[in-house]
């Protein structure tokens, strides 16, 4: 079997649905869908995703240049193929749109082959069940105040979620912080889970004192509470606390898990599948988190990665359904868990009428 084509298009997507341009400092995210053909009639489809307006076109660009790459090239090579894309970086390091692309192309890729073997992929890459455990992440935000933090929590109970993260790190006090978190819990209970995402907004000392404060709520886990890079900061945050420290969506490629592992700054990886070269990359970061002793979760592109995250030792799967848009179906969420279907390869068709609707020209 070889690839014999492709086809990019730049959508973007109901602005109701990715809420993130309603944030202050934050814009809607722009997605470049891909379809791969191979000469025996079987087509993949994946995305690219998470630029800007100003930057999707370049991504579009960098996608054709490198689906044409792989034209000729057999499938089932995945990890040569991966190699090979990040070659053209130009020995740069494996960061950027060429990540992003090259990623796309290999969840593409994984489509293909299970298609080609009449298994899904979460069965190929060695899942013994097609359920994973969730948490919603899609609501939540740090510009919500109380009342929507009181309404929207028991929503996520009701549709299913025994996990749900929440945004902290805007407001000008720690008590305030703290009173979120407060409210939160006593909306929810104590037998759901709570994380809580900082996205890089505090200080290594704010992070220690507030961190302790949320601790007394049952804080699931503390996410990325201060520069992502800042490895010996990120340390004395992990040792100062007894929450556990969540880290790595902003990392591109590899090395920078093992960075994050060898100084201890963290207790568990995060995982963002466009950021680490797809499926075939993030099975090689839980094989390096495994090394150190540390779980992995999952960020974003919920649909993709569950069939990932079902194959390998993943903790959590994150919950965010903004690309639901883009297909016909998508898994549901049961009792806590993402169910996955049986369907060969990812199990998704994209939906035709709504790409043509969502279709931007760039």
């Amino acid at each position: 079997m070889k690839v014999t084509g492709f086809e990019t298009l730049v959508v973007e997507l109901p602005k109701e649905r990715v809420p993130l341009g309603e944030i202050p400092g934050q814009v809607t995210p722009w997605y470049v869908t891909l379809r791969l053909r191979t000469d025996e009639g079987i087509e993949g489809i994946s995305y690219a995703a998470y630029v800007s307006r100003a930057v999707a076109p370049a991504l579009k660009a960098t996608l054709d240049g490198l689906c044409g790459q792989v034209i000729g090239r057999d499938p089932f090579q995945t990890d040569a193929i991966g190699r090979d894309l990040r070659m053209l970086n130009g020995g740069t390091a494996p960061a950027g749109l060429i990540t992003r692309a090259s990623s796309a192309i290999d969840v593409a890729l994984w489509d293909i082959k299970g298609k080609a073997l009449e298994l899904p992929c979460w069965k190929l890459l060695g899942g013994n069940q097609n359920r994973v455990k969730t948490y919603g992440s899609g609501h939540l935000w740090r510009h919500y105040n109380l009342e929507e933090l009181q309404k929207w929590g028991p929503t996520l109970v009701e549709e299913g979620f025994k996990a749900m993260k929440l945004r902290c790190g805007a407001e000008s006090t720690a008590a305030k912080e703290v009173e979120r978190m407060r409210v939160l819990r006593e909306a929810v209970g104590e037998e759901v889970e709570i994380m809580i995402d900082i996205n890089q907004g505090w200080a290594v000392h704010q992070a220690t004192t507030i961190g302790r404060q949320l601790s007394e709520h049952r804080l699931y886990w503390l996410e990325d509470p201060t520069q992502h890079q800042d490895y010996a900061g990120m340390a004395r945050i992990a040792a100062a606390l007894d929450t556990p420290l969540c880290s790595g969506e902003y990392h591109y490629g590899l090395v920078p898990f093992r960075h994050m592992a060898e100084a201890r700054s963290v207790d568990i990886m995060m995982v963002d599948l466009f950021r680490i070269g797809g499926f075939t990359e993030y099975v090689k970061a839980t094989h390096l988190a495994e090394a150190f002793n540390l779980p992995v979760v999952t960020h974003l592109a919920t649909e993709l990665f569950a069939h990932v995250a079902a194959g390998t030792n993943t903790l959590m799967l994150e919950h965010v359904p903004w690309s639901f848009p883009l297909f016909e179906e998508t898994p549901q969420v049961e009792d806590g868990m993402l169910i996955l279907s049986n369907q060969p390869g990812l199990g998704l068709r994209f939906n035709e009428e709504a790409l043509q609707v969502m279709a931007v020209d760039v």
